[in-house]
């Protein structure tokens, strides 16, 4: 795997905000997070930039705008769009680290693949993933993207985003106010009612996925796990599969409340 180091050198909290040029200081946020190796609060990214909150907060959200930096409760990581450039991204993501226990549980549970899936502009991206040990096996590789339309992931992702960003990304996808946007919307309503989302050979043939919603402590989806298996061994087994990634996703949701 390969991993990327950055040079933050004179841009540590010794550094001055009037050293670096204010067209660099967006990078300075990025390399600080990618350097500490751990998701850091603004409190944390202001004592090392020495960036003013304001200053902090513009940089951040231009950031995590184009899927550079993650936020989950209000901690800062280095994002997917990271995760594209340099694999290095799952040492330092808080959501990789606390989810990556229970994706390994549940695909010894299940003996099937389990990926971890955010949503990035209008892109479902997977962060982290276990393979199963079967020599058939799904996989859905690390840093792949795949757009917010179809499958469990991207259905699962998408029903979960905050209500305005769901709706730019259906009237991109259907235009406003047309029959195919409001049965897409109807989809993933029942998504959100039942807890998670089943799909069958949708984006790739002979796959069965079920995707279940991450909640962190703002109750805020932070993200899906999707457990994938082949469509003729998942046969008969749905239910159960379904259940055990319900359970999983608890599981894994009460660990981010708890860090």
């Amino acid at each position: 795997m390969a991993t990327a180091s950055f040079d933050t050198a004179g841009m540590s909290k010794s550094a001055s905000p009037a050293a670096v040029p204010t067209a660099d200081r967006v990078l300075q946020v990025l390399a600080v997070l990618a350097q500490q190796g751990k998701a850091l609060s603004a409190a944390e990214l202001m004592e090392h930039t020495g960036l003013a909150r304001s200053t902090l907060y513009r940089q951040l959200a231009r950031l995590k705008r184009w899927g550079f930096v993650l936020e989950s409760d209000g901690y800062y990581a280095p994002g997917p769009l990271s995760l594209q450039l340099a694999l290095g991204f799952d040492l330092a993501s808080h959501l990789v680290r606390q989810a990556r226990p229970g994706m390994v549980e549940l695909s010894q549970q299940s003996h099937e693949s389990v990926g971890l899936i955010v949503a990035v502009n209008d892109q479902a991206i997977c962060l982290d993933m276990v393979e199963s040990q079967h020599s058939l096996r799904c996989s859905f590789e690390k840093g792949r993207s795949v757009p917010l339309r179809a499958g469990a992931s991207a259905k699962c992702v998408l029903a979960h985003l905050p209500e305005a960003a769901r709706a730019a990304v259906l009237d991109s996808q259907w235009g406003p106010g047309t029959p195919e946007r409001q049965a897409a919307q109807d989809e993933l309503d029942a998504i959100r009612t039942a807890g998670f989302a089943v799909s069958a050979g949708e984006v790739d043939p002979g796959v069965w996925g079920c995707s279940v919603p991450l909640f962190g402590a703002s109750r805020q989806a932070a993200g899906a796990i999707t457990l994938m298996a082949p469509i003729l061994r998942a046969q008969g087994q749905e239910q159960t599969l379904i259940r055990m990634a319900v359970v999983a996703a608890a599981r894994i949701s009460r660990q981010l409340v708890l860090h």
